[in-house]
């Protein structure tokens, strides 16, 4: 097992409406934590916290054992809805991206590191294309580069292929299973999709509906590349599928 780094042990409200409930659990280095649960059930909520963007009513997120923050921590985003600055090149927002980190883009380091990630999500090619020019999950693999770009410590993703039909959302999935697996980054993965959370996740945490609780939690060991129809995996969907929709 890889050692703990992000340790979780916290709640959360707004006003009087508890949304997060004694929420506790850690993140292993170089782990894919995938976070699945009902509908508005917290879920983005979470995400803000574990990322520092916003802080817990009470307890804490630490990650290395210091409060989370963005500020200080290298953390990645990349969300559901696409991020593509629409009069930047694909090679300019990457480059915005390492800049806001505080790489000199003019660097040969980091034009290096440029065309690395641009050639890991496949977009070698297209680096002077706007993202007019560019579909949707060509976009989400900008925000994938830019995010990974940073050499992040923790890579966080809120329904990053939520809003892609179905056939760009599975070839997107096998895209950033076999990113991850050559990278080895800690992700936490959020998702309404209990197929992609089986097909992706390292463990699965699944949350109650409000005010969340964690309901359960699944190691998944499947090999990969993983078997959707085998019966294992759809052991598991059946499962975690049950847990999702059954109130509590």
């Amino acid at each position: 097992m890889e050692r703990e780094l992000i340790d979780v042990d916290m709640s959360m409200k707004f006003d009087n409406l508890s949304v997060l409930e004694d929420i506790k659990f850690k993140v292993h280095e170089n782990e894919f934590l995938v976070i699945v649960g009902p509908t508005g059930c917290g879920k983005t909520t979470l995400a803000r916290l574990l990322g520092g963007l916003s802080k817990p009513s009470s307890g804490h997120v630490t990650i290395a054992g210091e409060d989370v923050n963005p500020k200080i921590h290298n953390v990645s985003f990349v969300f559901q809805e696409p991020s593509c600055i629409p009069w930047l090149t694909i090679w300019d927002d990457i480059s915005m991206g390492l800049e806001i980190k505080g790489n000199n883009p003019q660097t040969a380091e980091t034009k290096a590191r440029i065309k690395e990630v641009i050639k890991l999500v496949g977009l070698d090619g297209f680096e002077e294309y706007f993202p007019k020019q560019i579909s949707g999950g060509m976009k989400q693999r900008v925000a994938i580069a830019r995010a990974y770009a940073t050499k992040p410590d923790f890579l966080l993703m809120d329904e990053p292929f939520g809003h892609l039909d179905a056939q760009t959302r599975y070839l997107m999935q096998i895209e950033i299973m076999r990113i991850w697996e050559r990278e080895k980054k800690t992700v936490a993965y959020i998702t309404n999709n209990i197929e992609e959370a089986v097909y992706l996740a390292t463990r699965i945490i699944v949350l109650s509906k409000l005010p969340a609780r964690i309901k359960a939690e699944h190691s998944i060991n499947l090999p990969r590349p993983r078997d959707l129809t085998g019966p294992d995996f759809l052991r598991i969907r059946a499962e975690i599928t049950e847990q999702c929709e059954v109130v509590g």
